[in-house]
């Protein structure tokens, strides 16, 4: 039954509330016959299938098919409304069938819970005694979709704003009438690439930045694996490859993007980015350190004290080093000033420190340190600049590679000024591998995370996801992605089938089963839901999606080495600096201390020296001066004895008082010598006497 056409608008009427009323009306009417349509092409496909089920059978036993009003058991007599072709078991469906399921509330509307409406593929015919039961149809060749549907999402992605096509809706074909398309002002809402290893994830955000740069927006991406590099070179055409883009309305066409490499700390092919510790800062390096809340608390503490202290922490040394004195005994005061952290913390986070560094982790802290602006460049010609950071070497290194981006978020938030809704972003920032920033995070971390990216949009910037499963990102994260560009997922485990229900279960209602389309999904195909000019979520679309103009597979190493040595930041990068930091203070306040407790433990030893000397002269003068005195005395006593030896002998004269004469004159003046003398004269010189 078609329902009777709307009676003409009133052009008179400017009553607000019955023009609502009108156009409320006719969305219900539109429902209402887009519901029929649906039921009709449902019921009129099951019919379809039995009939195709029953004539096999008739060939394969060589009796004539029953006529379907004759197959009593098949299908009940059809009421005087129903057509007979109604009656096989209908679709499967991801939720419970019912006969409301089938009306206006599942009439391919784009928003809704998880339960899909019968604009799906009949799963089989009804199983009877006299029929044999037919294989599923693929969804590819029963086309999940009816007319009406097509046309809901064809001009559900028609804006009138510049866009980015993904590439058109496949409906058993492709319909390359019905493109699915992403408004460029919209790219700032953030969005989500998932799928499984293989289903093409790469090669859509490849595709994304080729056309994002061709509209004049700057792109920052990470090169995992670095097959992303080959945006650089013009692709290579073939046979099936033009086959697919002509069959999706694509100009297909071979280009190369305006590129610039870089690559962490220099490790790997690229412009080197680093980072100071401080810039850094504690949160993000508690999250790469492994550290627990109280652990994180007291990184934080060191930080304060190092900037309250004048002590730039430009590398993991100067960290070590601040550690170090804290823990050493002339910091130890220090440590205890800081208040909440203990010497064994301080220890723990030190030993992470030196284990962190010596996995080759310190190159990636440093200076210059890289100005993030720089990623917001343009090429002469006005192509934005894919920015593509080289990441092969440390992909060991999961925690610091995701951190490390997170951290050049981080600094884009703070250094850009606020420009609400733009025309196009300022830069458009995908996140691949996004599952390694998320994992063992803590609260305060991701809450940092979500604050960024709810704040970030107003910035200009939008941040696309890229990973296996959207249960690898928060459902705080989830919630702030305004696009959705789903690639197949795969249900080999329990947990891959919850995960799977779990993802079917955030997309509006459509008209297709989900849980059964998300494993049939080819390479480059997706389901994809976009956010419209209006703020509003775009319907579901099973899209082929767009092939790159670029390479598919890595540019060749010498036009990257090219690429590197004629980039204009690499003479500003390109040298790592090594300037007066923390290590460098400290290490001159503690030579200063060396040098004071030296000389002071010089003039102690001196004084402590004169003083010994002075007590030993003392002493030495003390024994001189009783050696004097006893000297003295005993001269003393020596002369009273030998003026009392001459008192006495004095005291035998015949005069008291006579002249003392030496011993010769005593000699000379004796009577015996004089007697000889004279014999001795006379003899000499005959003049004796007779």
């Amino acid at each position: 039954m078609t329902a009777p056409d709307s009676p003409a608008p009133d052009v008179t009427a400017t009553d607000p509330a019955i023009l609502a009323a009108e156009a409320e009306l006719a969305r219900l009417r539109a429902e209402a016959d887009a519901a029929e349509a649906q039921l009709k092409a449902a019921q009129a496909r099951a019919a379809l299938a039995a009939a195709e089920a029953a004539a096999a059978k008739a060939k394969a036993t060589g009796t004539p098919a029953p006529r379907p009003a004759e197959d009593a058991s098949a299908q009940p007599t059809p009421g005087p409304t129903e057509d007979a072709s109604a009656q096989p078991t209908p679709a499967v469906q991801n939720g419970p069938a019912d006969t409301d399921s089938a009306g206006s509330a599942n009439a391919g509307e784009p928003s809704g819970g998880t339960s899909q409406g019968p604009a799906r593929a009949p799963s089989s015919p009804p199983a009877t005694q006299e029929q044999t039961p037919q294989p599923a149809i693929s969804l590819t060749e029963a086309r999940p979709l009816d007319q009406k549907d097509v046309e809901k999402i064809t001009s559900g992605y028609a804006f009138e704003e510049a866009t980015l096509d993904l590439g058109a809706l496949l409906n058993g074909d492709p319909v390359p009438s019905a493109q699915i398309r992403i408004p460029l002002g919209m790219m700032n809402r953030h969005g989500l690439v998932a799928g499984a290893t293989g289903t093409g994830k790469t090669r859509t955000l490849q595709g994304l930045a080729e056309q994002l740069a061709a509209k004049g927006v700057p792109v920052f991406a990470a090169d995992i694996k670095g097959d992303l590099s080959g945006v650089a070179t013009p692709g290579e055409p073939s046979e099936k490859l033009l086959a697919r883009t002509q069959a999706i309305g694509q100009d297909w066409k071979p280009e190369a993007s305006a590129t610039e490499y870089f690559a962490l700390g220099g490790i790997g092919k690229g412009v080197p980015v680093r980072a100071t510790v401080s810039g850094f800062g504690p949160l993000l390096l508690s999250k790469v350190l492994g550290l627990n809340d109280t652990q994180e608390s007291s990184l934080g503490l060191v930080f304060h004290y190092a900037d309250a202290n004048g002590l730039a922490l430009v590398d993991l040394s100067d960290l070590r080093a601040v550690l170090s004195h804290l823990t050493s005994d002339e910091g130890k005061a220090e440590l205890k000033e800081l208040g909440g952290l203990s010497a064994a913390t301080a220890g723990v986070i030190l030993r992470e420190l030196i284990t962190f560094a010596d996995a080759g982790a310190d190159v990636f802290f440093g200076e210059p340190e890289f100005d993030v602006a720089d990623f917001l460049r343009t090429a002469p010609d006005g192509r934005g600049i894919i920015s593509l950071l080289e990441v092969p070497g440390v992909i060991d290194k999961p925690a610091l590679f995701s951190t490390f981006l997170m951290y050049l978020l981080a600094e884009l938030f703070e250094i850009l000024p606020e420009v609400g809704d733009a025309d196009k972003p300022k830069l458009v920032f995908f996140f691949d591998e996004a599952h390694l920033l998320f994992k063992d995070a803590s609260k305060d971390f991701l809450a940092a995370i979500v604050q960024t990216v709810r704040l970030i949009r107003s910035k200009g910037v939008g941040v696309f996801f890229v990973t296996q499963t959207p249960k690898d990102v928060p459902s705080d994260v989830l919630a702030q992605l305004g696009s959705r560009v789903q690639h197949a997922l795969r249900a080999f485990t329990p947990d891959d089938a919850k995960a799977l229900r779990a993802t079917v279960g955030t997309y509006p209602k459509s008209g297709y089963d989900l849980e059964r389309v998300l494993q049939e999904l080819g390479t480059g195909e997706a389901i994809v839901t976009v956010m419209s000019e209006k703020g509003a979520p775009t319907p579901v679309a099973w899209t082929r999606l767009r092939a790159p103009q670029g390479l598919m597979s890595p540019t060749p190493d010498p036009a990257i080495d090219a690429a590197v040595k004629a980039s204009t930041l690499l003479a500003k990068y390109g040298t790592a600096i090594d300037r007066e930091s923390a290590r460098e203070i400290l290490a001159a306040k503690m030579r200063a201390a060396d040098d004071a407790a030296a000389a002071e433990d010089a003039a102690l030893a001196k004084a402590k020296a004169e003083a010994e000397y002075a007590k030993q002269k003392a002493a030495i003068d003390k024994q001189q001066a009783a050696a004097d005195k006893a000297s003295a005395a005993a001269e003393k006593k020596a002369q009273q004895e030998y003026e009392r030896l001459l008192k006495k002998t004095a005291g035998t004269t015949r005069t008291s008082r006579s002249t003392q004469k030496s011993p010769l004159d005593q000699i000379l003046n004796s009577k015996s010598t004089q007697t000889i003398l004279g014999g001795v004269i006379r003899g000499i010189f005959g003049t004796g006497r007779r």
